[in-house]
């Protein structure tokens, strides 16, 4: 095979369009101008033989490649519908298109995350439309096979490719849809998510949008006006262990025996409607819900088993089958009973590997029929998405065989000594005898570690990466079992050599970085741990077997918890929290887990374990086909850096994997270190709460009118005219507050003037007249905050209305008034009647501000992100954010730095990620200005009225920024201290940042003037 020095040969954010070429061999370094068809290779039935032979079947062409042939058909379509514009869409999805694809985007979506939702959308919403019934049909043929009670639609991503982001686009497509038009069939606003285990549930949160840290927000999955109607939706999200059934109340089990018959329903366990009602409370009454599985490659039901093909797998592998199957069946019988109870109107399943494993008693690698989208880890390697795997190709050993370290099991399972099996329960504690390992295990440790140790050694030398919160490399070893995971961990992390009867001393680890052992006694900060993801999964305890295990770890973390927050009752904490903690904190700076260095696992790391440092993975087991090793290597594969290079693509990364003997690309790469470019973790610090600022989120802008009656002036800006040349024959029937349908234009016509009288009265309250014109003091609570429509206003607004409907609309050709229930004309129309009885107010107003309903205030509290661009860092007393993050090359340092040195800026902060926008009109359409600084200055009214100014640095003259800053003097600083809860606000720009402190000050001293 080649040695390929960089496999990236696409952007991330377009369609692949080159792909390497494989042969009967593998890969080549032949590079196809098009893009890659959708397949996968199936495992070839192995020759029962012994001795060396059998090592040259475990290599490229022991798989069968197959086309995915429904995939492919199905890309074509989607590919054919995207370039002719989306069409057959509902509004509300052809906007949320148009949003996604949007390459101005400072978070632009990766190409593979857009094609599954497109996938996804082109099935529910279009495919029937264009004669293409047939990919429904084939779905529920598999589904009849395997899913007889679900409609499901899988969609195939590599790890790393971002598939919790597709999740968050599913649900916002769904629930913006159903919020449109609540009579829709096809969408629903409640969603259950389920997940392996309770690392994903817990990391899922950011799909809840009341979260702080929602992805809506965070990855700009809507537009911000949008992100209200996301409110509507109803999210639960559990780990499948949920749906086991529970006991109701304990009894002896003579009693169980005696009350409960043989073949009956047990009245001491939960029948499946209870565990529904249980587990999907929170959806009260909600039917037909839309269930997500997270990681779905655990989620089906396995076929009755071949006694013939269970007698060829080891012991281990039998093991791994029938917990896999038992597994799938607690979780899919779930869905059906939720199902059966509640309904569910379509299951995505979300996964890197869909496939079907070893004892399912289907066809060992073969893909799930339901999967409906591909992105395979080959096409996310080539377009940089994730690490790339490095595997052995060649030793000085070989002999023709493969490299000694590239399928190590094979090595291993006859050694001498050979390795210890599994047992039910494992020696207590740490007094053990020495650990011995296999000659070609040490052997493959020191190897992969030595390499370890040259990435250790750039990261350690490289002080202002670690000072930006940069974690060490990640090295991690999954065993086949408890017995061999400790053994290895005994090894690489020290054990208690015992002495006499009563007493031991600590011996440390062969590994010196990994040693949990320092000058004669155990570290308080370990940096090798041992987990078993299974037990942690769960949610349940962890077994008294284990703990013995991990007790010195146990009682290091918690002496460390006791370091990191003095007075706290670390006894009170579940030991597998603790571990859990400890787990998923792996490479996370600030976190319990940001000092481990080595993970020794038993069995397969858990899916969701996304320590993206991870640089080096040793396979201490047992692979049978490259669905698992994909699983195992898949750990490593989460990139550290999304720098975008000169040529609009990533810089390579790379894993080094040993012991997993994965069929891929062969990569040299360099031998050097090559870390990824630095980032920055920029946040808020909390010893510098006193620096904090807050500010008004501004929706828009309304007046105060005091007076109860309300008056109008027509004029020509009161006119409308409807005409069919802005009217499609067939539309999205958008009424008021967004609730839609659609319509033809002769069903359109039925509707009374009465309703449209109404709806546009009522759109123009809610849009315009809320509240009773004052806000709340400073620190009050939001929920406290009168934002209610002025209800009794909309008497007066109905007759406002009709005068306008006879008055002012012009209905041109064939058109008709009942054209004013479609959404942007309605706007149009409130628009117009608001300004109509402005007109006639122009003494007795005030502008105010519309402020968010649902998080009115922001605050410099809730920054923490990372950057790889320049930063500046800031002075203590100055800024509540640890950096200023630059755009350019010196003018927001300069900046940042005239601001600190001005005696009168009490605090400042440059806005970026703060989320405080000001909303402006551009050619009609509404957008959002994000000012440069905000800084708080000291104007004469004393440190309790400090001014507010807002900081544009301003470069050539646009369009766009004229727009951006007149709307900022003459609406949103007034509206805001005309409300007099925010204090005094002011708007500024500078021209040259090297003239900023005098520019400040004589503003400044003009403002104040009488």
């Amino acid at each position: 095979m080649p040695n390929i020095e960089n496999p990236i040969l696409n952007s991330p954010f377009a369609e692949p369009n080159r792909h390497f070429q494989f042969d009967e061999h593998g890969i080549t370094d032949t590079i196809v101008p098009s893009r890659r068809q959708s397949s996968y290779f199936m495992p070839i039935a192995k020759p029962k033989k012994k001795g060396k032979q059998q090592l040259l079947d475990k290599n490229w062409v022991a798989d069968r490649e197959e086309a995915n042939i429904f995939i492919n058909g199905v890309r074509e379509r989607v590919r054919m519908w995207r370039e002719g514009g989306y069409k057959g869409v509902t509004r509300t999805t052809a906007r949320l298109l148009e949003y996604w694809n949007d390459e101005s985007r400072d978070k632009r979506l990766f190409f593979c995350q857009i094609e599954a939702l497109e996938t996804a959308i082109y099935i529910t919403e279009v495919a029937t439309k264009y004669g293409d019934a047939w990919i429904e049909n084939d779905l529920g043929q598999a589904s009849a096979l395997a899913n007889p009670l679900l409609h499901r639609m899988a969609l195939k991503m590599a790890t790393g490719s971002g598939k919790t982001v597709v999740m968050a686009m599913l649900i916002a497509w769904h629930t913006l849809n159903k919020k449109a038009n609540p009579q829709d069939a096809r969408f629903s606003d409640s969603f259950l998510i389920v997940t392996p285990g309770i690392t994903i549930r817990d990391r899922l949160q950011v799909l809840l949008p009341h979260s702080s840290e929602n992805y809506y927000k965070a990855r700009d999955i809507v537009p911000p006006y949008q992100f209200d109607d996301l409110l509507h939706a109803q999210i639960l999200i559990t780990n499948y262990h949920a749906f086991i059934l529970r006991e109701k109340q304990q009894a002896p089990k003579i009693t169980k025996n005696i009350l409960n018959p043989t073949g009956l329903p047990s009245v001491f366990t939960e029948q499946p409607e209870d565990m529904v009602r249980r587990v999907c409370g929170p959806f009260a009454k909600k039917k037909n819900i839309v269930v997500l599985n997270d990681e779905a490659h655990h989620c089906y039901r396995n076929k009755p088993l071949d006694p013939d093909e269970m007698k060829e797998l080891s012991t281990e592998a039998r093991k791994e089958a029938e917990d896999a199957n038992k597994e799938g069946k607690i979780w899919i019988s779930g869905l059906e009973a939720i199902k059966r109870k509640m309904g569910v109107k379509v299951v995505y399943d979300l996964s890197a590997t869909p496939f079907f494993l070893s004892g399912s008693g289907y066809p060992e690698g073969h893909l799930f029929p339901w999967v409906i989208s591909d992105f395979s880890l080959i096409d996310a390697i080539e377009a940089g998405i994730v690490k790339i795997p490095r595997v052995p190709v060649a030793d000085n050993s070989m002999t023709g065989e493969a490299p000694t370290y590239r399928d190590l099991w094979e090595q291993l399972k006859d050694s001498n000594p050979p390795l210890p099996k599994a047992t039910k329960s494992a020696k207590a504690g740490r007094i053990a005898v020495e650990p011995h390992l296999p000659a070609k295990l040490q052997g493959a440790l020191h190897s992969l570690y030595e390499n370890y140790k040259k990435s250790y050694d750039h990261w350690a030398a490289d002080t202002v990466a670690r000072e930006r919160g940069r974690t060490p490399p990640v090295f991690i070893v999954v065993c086949n079992n408890t017995a061999v995971s400790k053994m290895v961990f005994d090894y690489i992390a020290g054990w208690e050599k015992p002495l006499t009867e009563d007493t031991s001393v600590p011996v440390p680890g062969a590994l010196a970085l990994f040693s949990n052992v320092v000058d004669g006694h155990w570290s308080h900060r370990p940096t090798t741990i041992l987990v078993d993801s299974q037990q942690l999964e769960s949610g349940e305890a962890m077994s008294d077997d284990f703990k013995k295990l991990a007790a010195v770890e146990i009682d290091e973390f918690k002496h460390e918890l006791r370091q990191r927050f003095p007075g706290r009752d670390v006894s009170q904490i579940a030991d597998e929290d603790l571990l859990r903690e400890v787990m998923n904190t792996v490479g996370k700076a600030g976190k319990l887990g940001e000092n481990v260095k080595c993970v020794v696992s038993v069995s397969m790391l858990t899916e969701g374990w996304d320590a993206n440092s991870v640089t080096h993975i040793l396979g201490v087991r047992a692979f049978g086909t490259q669905l698992l090793c994909e699983q195992v290597v898949g750990r490593g594969l989460r990139r550290m850096s999304y720098t975008v290079g000169a040529n609009g693509h990533f810089t390579p990364e790379y894993a080094e994997v040993y012991g997993v003997p994965f069929s891929f690309i062969p990569t040299a790469g360099s031998d050097k270190a090559t870390p990824p470019p630095l980032t920055t973790r920029v946040r808020a610090l909390e010893d510098r709460i006193e620096c904090e600022i807050d500010f008004p989120r501004v929706q828009g802008y309304c007046y105060d009118i005091p007076d109860p009656e309300l008056t109008y002036e027509f004029n020509n800006d009161s006119k409308l005219s409807l005409s069919t040349r802005d009217v499609p024959t067939i539309t999205e029937n958008s009424p008021i507050v967004g609730e839609s349908s659609v319509h033809s234009l002769d069903e359109l016509k039925t509707h009374r003037m009465q309703e449209v009288v109404f709806r546009i009265a009522k759109l123009t309250l809610e849009k315009y007249f809320r509240g009773d014109g004052t806000f709340p003091e400073r620190g009050e609570p939001p929920h406290q905050w009168d934002n209610e429509v002025q209800a009794w206003r909309f008497p007066q607004l109905l007759e406002i209305t009709r005068h306008w409907l006879a008055e002012c609309v012009t209905c041109k050709d064939d058109t008709f008034p009942q054209l004013l229930l479609l959404f942007e004309l309605a706007h149009d129309a409130a628009d117009k009647i608001y300004h109509s009885i402005m007109a006639s107010k122009d003494s007795q107003k005030t502008l105010l501000p519309r402020l968010q309903p649902h998080d009115p205030i922001g605050s410099t509290r809730w920054v923490d992100f990372d950057t790889a661009r320049p930063v500046y860092t800031t002075r203590e007393d100055k800024c509540h954010i640890s950096h200023v993050v630059a755009d350019t090359d010196s003018w927001e340092q300069k900046l940042a730095q005239t601001l600190e040195e001005m005696p009168e800026v009490v605090r400042y902060v440059k806005n970026q990620n703060l989320d405080f926008t000001i909303p402006y009109t551009l050619n009609g359409a509404e957008r959002r200005y994000i000012p440069d600084f905000i800084a708080c200055v000291e104007d004469g009214n004393g440190p309790d009225d400090l001014l507010n100014l807002i900081v544009e640095v301003s470069g050539q003259a646009k369009k766009d920024k004229a727009a951006k800053t007149a709307t900022a003097r003459t609406l949103w600083v007034p509206a805001v201290n005309n409300a007099g809860s925010f204090g005094r606000w002011d708007f500024l720009e500078v021209t040259d940042p090297w003239d900023a402190a005098r520019t400040i000050r004589g503003h400044v001293a003009r403002a104040s003037r009488p």
